[in-house]
């Protein structure tokens, strides 16, 4: 498997992954294809990371800006949305090698945490936990709604704010 930020070239056949990643998902959702378009229409993608196999995409990661607030005091901050494996690549390890991969590309663009609204089950084995997020007022709160520390120097504020892209909001 090779890795590669993603490029302007790549938006296509990103998009069908993950449209056939969530086509063939338990969860059955949609709009991850449309996410990762708005995103880019946004001009909200702060980094976007292919795994390629036999010169063919088969996964995707990306992590949105989100405007963050922490104790009154701005904090660098991202959401990790949509992250996706061709049906026939999962279980293989892809996606938690595009997390990690990803993980420390925000660490050297200066991103001190980032959020993710999923399966604590799933994601927990990355770093994320509710109580991370829990202090950070955001719409999104609830069990399922968690920060991972990507800066081990940063205190967990008291309160904060966590503004999402807005192309967060219209996926329903």
């Amino acid at each position: 498997m090779e890795m590669r930020p993603a490029t302007p070239g790549d938006l296509d056949a990103i998009c069908r992954v993950h449209a056939m990643a969530f086509a063939a998902s338990e969860h059955g959702h949609h709009g991850e294809a449309d996410l990762v378009r708005a995103f880019h229409d946004d001009g909200d993608v702060l980094f976007s990371l292919c795994a390629f196999e036999n010169d063919g995409l088969i996964g995707h990661v990306l992590f949105s800006r989100v405007m963050t607030e922490a104790d009154g005091t701005p904090l660098a901050a991202s959401a990790l949305a949509p992250v996706a494996v061709l049906p026939d690549r999962r279980a293989k390890g892809v996606a938690a090698t595009l997390i990690r991969a990803g993980h420390e590309a925000l660490r050297a663009h200066g991103i001190r945490i980032d959020f993710v609204l999923g399966d604590p089950a799933y994601y927990g084995r990355f770093g994320y936990a509710a109580a991370q997020a829990e202090p950070f007022a955001s719409p999104y709160a609830g069990p399922y709604f968690m920060g991972c520390a990507l800066d081990s120097a940063v205190p967990t504020p008291q309160r904060g704010v966590a503004i999402h892209a807005t192309a967060f909001a219209r996926l329903a």
